[in-house]
């Protein structure tokens, strides 16, 4: 059965917003920056696609907007690609979460805080490398196994909000560094497309009383290494404002794609009748975020 469309009146055009499931359509649109929708790509394979809920908006024939829902506990990611237009009328009638962590380029901002208020944040930076300009860092890495997810999580306690499943090894690619056979560093991938031939590095953390050392460098550099081995690009998320890291990565040869929002957003008013405001604890996290 075909979704409902909604047609509303923008800039002077008639925008048609409806859910859309079509996976081919959405990789020939989002191809169109594949860099900065690289999360949106590798949530079109199989494994991720179900956890996924997905507006589009068209002026006539054209596809002009896309939203992208991933499913979780509130604030879940949202991501938003194209016309303003298109974008705040997929927000306005189709996907409506109470709060969200959306991550938008910043032209497209506008668009979301017509339905939502913004929460301020310094902007962030996409980060990519192929293997014409990867650059790998020496250093005592080792490749996580499934078996080790309970080092990785005590790791990644000292900073983080969740545990994570040994899925997240067996099915990703993680490398570490042990000290007197303590876990002090790792890195790993948030998603792979093996479709897209693109791949997202994420989960960089190094015990406070080891940092300094390099070991987020060899880490990242040791899992973007085995990516580059069956996919062409490899991108990750950093703070504007964490300059050392920045130069980390640079060290890796990964370049600056674009800078963008990304964002803890609440719906403006009550989506419900009688229901008050959403307050939930939330705390930011660079490049663990989806």
């Amino acid at each position: 059965m075909a979704e409902a469309a909604i047609t509303s009146q923008r800039g002077g055009r008639a925008i048609v917003a409806r859910l859309i499931t079509d996976r081919a359509r959405l990789r020939d649109f989002l191809e169109g920056d594949r860099l900065f929708a690289a999360y949106a790509l590798c949530d079109l394979e199989a494994r991720e696609f179900g956890k996924t809920r997905w507006g589009a908006a068209w002026a006539g024939d054209e596809l002009v907007a896309v939203v992208l829902e991933y499913a979780g506990l509130s604030p879940q990611p949202l991501f938003v690609l194209g016309d303003n237009d298109g974008i705040q009328s997929i927000l306005g009638d189709l996907i409506r979460p109470r709060a969200a962590y959306v991550a938008a380029l910043p032209d497209q901002l506008p668009a979301v805080a017509a339905h939502y208020r913004v929460d301020p944040g310094p902007p962030m930076v996409r980060m990519w490398v192929d293997r014409t300009h990867f650059r790998p860092e020496p250093g005592e890495v080792q490749r996580l196994l499934p078996v080790d997810i309970g080092d990785l999580n005590r790791l990644y306690q000292l900073g983080f909000a969740s545990w994570l499943p040994s899925s997240a090894i067996s099915q990703g690619v993680y490398y570490g560094i042990r000290i007197g056979g303590r876990l002090v560093a790792a890195a790993g991938t948030h998603v792979i497309s093996p479709a897209a031939r693109l791949a997202v590095v994420g989960n960089v953390l190094t015990e406070a009383s080891y940092r300094g050392r390099g070991f987020a460098t060899a880490t990242t550099g040791a899992v973007t290494a085995e990516l580059l081995r069956f996919c062409d690009q490899v991108v990750l998320n950093v703070r504007s404002d964490n300059p050392p890291a920045l130069q980390a990565y640079r060290r890796l040869g990964y370049q600056e794609h674009v800078r963008f929002e990304e964002r803890l957003i609440h719906r403006l008013g009550p989506p419900w009748p009688g229901l008050g405001p959403l307050r939930r604890l939330f705390g930011r996290r660079e490049i663990t975020t989806r």
